[in-house]
């Protein structure tokens, strides 16, 4: 995902608006249009863009996914963007500078000009959003399941009824199958523990997810969750917590395992071989969110 060395503020940073500018700036290489808001922190410049939504869609589709995959799958992520985004705008706290960033945080966001497929698929798909009891939902999406997706309550610690383990189909990813080595001091100084002698598995999720990591120390035993070992390994040095082998060798731990992100909701390379098989992005949705429905977002 692009942008993943962006800095956002601190929960309870201090901001103070500094100025704005309407038009076309061009920031770390791209072209943003719109508003561009400058705010100044207690640790650094922060620039906020103030933009239409089906314009920041565009750039989230096109950031996320390429432009020359199927066109059901680029609507299909169309829907979960901008589901996502309203989601996280009506539960912004009040008064906030901005609702969205365009991190791995939320979703990722790139400006400048937009490939034709995808502002047909977000055009041909606009005000869409995805509803469970007449509300729009929490729609999560990841890179790539591994074969399947993972359940909401694991990650984020909330039973959502339409975020629940399905099986996929997401052998088209490069991040199906992989293997990460990685030194064990480099792991001590991320976990900020010394002496460690070996880590294994402690408990898994109903996805085969790693859940708990016993860590074994010189001094004793420790265990965390997977998902803050990721978390504090490195989102691509630990590609996800599906690790189907651990083991040491000397000085270097290996990491081998399947998928690329946290697991819930939408797998996107799962969402292309669906497309690829002629499914509608409404199927594609439907499925990866079980009991969900369209409507159309009126903006009150």
């Amino acid at each position: 995902m692009d942008n993943k060395d962006l800095k956002v503020p601190a929960k309870e940073e201090r901001l103070t608006r500094m100025g704005a500018t309407a038009g076309d700036v061009l920031l770390s290489g791209l072209k943003y249009s719109g508003v561009i808001e400058v705010w100044k922190g207690d640790n650094g410049l922060y620039v906020i863009n103030d933009i239409p939504l089906e314009d920041y869609i565009k750039g989230v589709v096109a950031a996320e996914m390429k432009s020359s995959w199927d066109i059901e799958a680029l609507k299909a992520q169309a829907v979960a963007a901008r589901t996502y985004a309203i989601y996280q705008i009506l539960n912004s706290a009040p008064g906030a500078p901005y609702n969205l960033t365009s991190t791995v945080l939320d979703q990722a966001y790139k400006g400048g000009n937009i490939a034709s497929s995808v502002k047909r698929a977000v055009d041909e798909t606009k005000g869409e959003i995805l509803t469970y009891a007449g509300k729009p939902i929490a729609a999560f999406y990841h890179s790539t399941s591994g074969g399947m997706t993972e359940d909401a309550a694991e990650v984020f610690g909330k039973e959502l009824p339409y975020l629940k383990p399905v099986k996929t189909h997401s052998e088209l990813s490069p991040y199906f199958m992989w293997e990460k080595i990685i030194p064990v001091s480099e792991i001590e100084k991320a976990l900020d523990v010394q002496g460690i002698k070996d880590i294994s598995i402690d408990s898994y999720t109903v996805s085969g997810r790693a859940r708990g990591v016993k860590i074994t120390l010189e001094t004793g035993t420790l265990t965390i969750p997977a998902t803050e070992m990721r978390k504090k390994i490195g989102w691509d040095r630990l590609p996800s917590t599906l690790i189907t082998g651990l083991s040491r060798n000397n000085s270097l731990m290996v990491f081998e395992g399947r998928g690329y992100g946290h697991g819930v909701g939408m797998c996107q390379w799962s969402c292309l071989q669906m497309a690829k098989e002629g499914m509608t992005y409404k199927e594609i949705l439907s499925y990866f969110y079980p009991g969900t429905t369209i409507q159309l977002y009126e903006d009150r």
